[in-house]
C-alpha cells in the first residue's frame, strides 16, 4: 500500500508545456531567428566551392599556429576525404547546426555566467538548473523541441542549445570568480566602473577558461547532431542514422569517420584561436 499518492509529474509538465504553447508568439520569433540564422551561415559556409573552403580553413589554422603542420595536413587531407566520399553538403548542414548552436550557446551562456560571477545567489539558483541540463539524458531534449518547433534543423538546434550551453556557462563563471582579489582591488583603486573592470580586468584574464568552456559547448553540439537527425536534422548525423537502420556497417562507418574529422578540426581550431590570443 503507497503511503503518499503518486505524483503526476507527467500531467503536470504536459500542462506546462501546453501554456507555453499557448504564447505561440514567443517560439515564432525562437524559429525565425533560428531559421534566418541557419539561412545565413549555410549560405557563407556553401558559397565557396569545396577547394576553396579547404584553402580558407587550412589557410585559417596556419594563421592561428603556424607550428603546427601535422594540423595542416590532417584539415586539407580530412576534408578532401569528405568531399570524396560525397558527404560534403551533408558536413556544410552539420557545421551549420553546429555553429549556429555554439554561437547562440556562447551569445545566452556568457552573459548568463557573468551573472551568476556577480551575484552568489543567482549562482545558487542557476547551478541546479545546470545540473538538470546536463545530466537529463540528451534524447529528452527532443520531446520539447519537436513539441515547439516540429521537425527539422530549427529543433535540432533547439535541443543542441539545452544540451550544450552548461560549459560556457559555468567556466564563465569560474574565469572570473578566479580573477585575482589584488587586480580586482588595483582596478578599485584607479577609480575603474564595474563595467570597465569587466571588459578591461576580469574578461581578459578569465578568457582562456571561457575559451575552454566555448570549446565543450561545441563539441557537445556536435555529439547532438546524430540525435538531432531523428527528428529531421539533415546532415551528417542522418547519415549515421539511415545507416544504423539499414544495418550499413560500411555506410556507418564512413559517416562517422567524417563526423570524426570534423570534430578534431573544429576542437584544433578553437584551442588555436585561445593560444593565438594569449
Amino acid at each position: 500500500m503507497d503511503i503518499l499518492p503518486r505524483l503526476e509529474l507527467g500531467e503536470w509538465v504536459e500542462t506546462f508545456v501546453d501554456w507555453l504553447q499557448n504564447a505561440g508568439f514567443i517560439f515564432e520569433a525562437a524559429r525565425n531567428g533560428i531559421d534566418a540564422l541557419l539561412t545565413f551561415l549555410g549560405g557563407v559556409l556553401s558559397f565557396p566551392p569545396a577547394w576553396l573552403f579547404i584553402l580558407i580553413v587550412a589557410g585559417l589554422a596556419f594563421f592561428l599556429n603556424r607550428k603546427k603542420w601535422g594540423l595542416l595536413a590532417f584539415i586539407v587531407l580530412g576534408l578532401l576525404l569528405i568531399d570524396n566520399l560525397g558527404f560534403w553538403e551533408d558536413m556544410i548542414d552539420t557545421l551549420a547546426l553546429v555553429l549556429a548552436a555554439g554561437l547562440i550557446s556562447v551569445i545566452i551562456g556568457v552573459p548568463v555566467g557573468i551573472w551568476m560571477a556577480k551575484s552568489s545567489v543567482v549562482e545558487g539558483i542557476i547551478k541546479p538548473i545546470l545540473d538538470f541540463m546536463q545530466t537529463m539524458p540528451a534524447f529528452v531534449y527532443l520531446i520539447p523541441a519537436v513539441a515547439f518547433f516540429g521537425i527539422g534543423m530549427i529543433p535540432g538546434v533547439f535541443a543542441s542549445v539545452i544540451f550544450a550551453m552548461p560549459p560556457t556557462v559555468r567556466m564563465t563563471n569560474l574565469g572570473i570568480r578566479q580573477v585575482s582579489t589584488e587586480l580586482i582591488e588595483a582596478a578599485d583603486a584607479f577609480g575603474s566602473t564595474g563595467t570597465q573592470k569587466l571588459f578591461k580586468v576580469q574578461l581578459p584574464m578569465a578568457k582562456g577558461t571561457i575559451m575552454a568552456g566555448i570549446n565543450q559547448s561545441i563539441m557537445l553540439a556536435l555529439s547532438m547532431v546524430v540525435i538531432a537527425s531523428m527528428i529531421g536534422a539533415t546532415g551528417l548525423g542522418q547519415l549515421v542514422y539511415r545507416a544504423v537502420g539499414r544495418n550499413d556497417i560500411g555506410g556507418g562507418f564512413e559517416a562517422g569517420i567524417a563526423i570524426v574529422v570534423v570534430a578534431i578540426i573544429l576542437d584544433r581550431l578553437t584551442q588555436s584561436f585561445n593560444q593565438k590570443n594569449d
